[in-house]
């Protein structure tokens, strides 16, 4: 079976969907590995490295012909995979409900569509989560940004010249990103609380040392399936607004993560909250690709409105490459190695398997996946 790994041409995208450690591991497999040049430079990955590890490193029409598994990042262009044979299975962040046109173009190209960002959260596949090992990275991150935004230090400080106080930091939305938020701002010094719609994370912020801030509610509103969070009534989103408005003032970071899978990001701060804040805080948007939390965040940019900074870099696991790479390719390894058979030589993906479903965007020519609210005939 050959593997063929793609080199990502999204604007701004750095990370690789395999490194040398996993080009060898896919090896060991019996698969046969090609490379497309490049492919791992973004990553600080040398071509050579990957040769070394036994992928062959060619021109895309050579990685790509006869390739039964496509690797990629991000969903590539269709017209880019021209030369893919019918049959082969694409593995990649396909954005399927962002990039719908693209996947059912896979579908009439023939090719099997695996999302992994629709990977289920389940003991079996937790080795495989990719959203998990990239928002791990983008919790982290937030907090350095905020810090390079931020004039002042995170800590207390006790000098013979005065004291400094740490700094005030408040993460919304307590997902894996915010949990590594929380985790890293108190590693650096700072005086952290989190909020959520989820009453189950209370104690996980808590047991990072944070001060958890929740809205008092016995329905359990905003406990969505597989740890994400749902779509809360009206009333619930008036409680939290004004929780939000009362707590915000006081703050100098706020990191903001809130997604509702499928859905836009639900607008949480608002030029209000922002204009109550000291100038020079700072506000860092962690779901701004998918229309953002904050009100005036620029996808992208580092936008300043009341004195304050919004931070709405892109694509955030990306900034950092080589680990963002490392986790990632891990986490497609993990799937292929659970699905390879052995004594065939090659991946079987099992109709009945829950995994697999919960991945598979196009089979047979058409798409199939259950939460695209329209599946099309290719």
């Amino acid at each position: 079976m050959k593997i063929c790994v793609l080199k990502d041409e999204t604007d701004g995208e750095r990370r690789v969907a395999a490194t040398p450690e996993t080009v060898k591991k896919l090896a060991a497999l019996g698969a046969q590995m090609a490379l497309e040049t490049g492919a791992g430079a973004a990553s600080s990955l040398a071509d050579e490295d990957y040769a070394a590890a036994g992928a062959a490193v060619g021109s895309r029409s050579e990685a790509l012909a006869g390739a039964d598994l496509v690797l990629a990042v991000q969903s590539p262009a269709p017209e880019s995979l021209s030369g893919a044979k019918q049959g082969a299975v694409l593995m990649g962040l396909l954005n399927p409900f962002g990039q719908g046109e693209r996947v059912a173009r896979f579908a009439d190209m023939g090719l099997e569509a695996l999302a992994m960002e629709f990977v289920p959260r389940i003991t079996r596949a937790q080795s495989m989560d990719v959203l998990s090992s990239q928002s791990n990275l983008a919790g982290y991150r937030a907090v350095i940004d905020a810090a390079h935004e931020y004039g002042r230090a995170f800590p207390m400080m006790m000098t013979a010249a005065g004291t400094i106080a740490a700094a005030r930091v408040f993460v919304i939305g307590v997902g894996v990103a915010g949990l590594q938020a929380i985790a890293t701002a108190r590693r650096l010094g700072a005086q952290v609380s989190a909020t959520d719609v989820r009453p189950a994370v209370k104690e996980q912020i808590e047991s990072l040392g944070a001060k958890a801030i929740f809205v008092e509610s016995a329905s359990g509103e905003g406990e969505g399936t597989g740890g994400y969070a749902a779509e809360v009534s009206d009333e619930y989103k008036q409680a939290q607004a004004e929780l939000v408005a009362s707590h915000i003032a006081k703050q100098d970071i706020v990191i903001t993560t809130a997604l509702i899978p499928g859905r836009p990001a639900p607008r949480l701060v608002s030029d209000a909250h922002i204009a109550s804040m000291k100038p020079g805080s700072v506000i860092v948007d962690l779901a701004i690709e998918q229309g953002g939390n904050v009100e005036g965040a620029v996808l992208g940019e580092v936008a300043r409105r009341h004195g304050v900074s919004i931070v709405g870099h892109a694509n955030v696991p990306s900034r950092l490459a080589s680990d963002a790479s490392a986790l990632y390719s891990r986490n497609l390894y993990n799937f292929i190695a659970a699905f390879w058979h052995k004594d065939a030589g090659k991946l079987v993906l099992p109709d009945d398997d829950e995994i697999v479903r919960g991945v598979r965007l196009t089979h047979g020519g058409r798409v199939v996946h259950e939460r695209l609210a329209t599946p099309v005939p290719a």
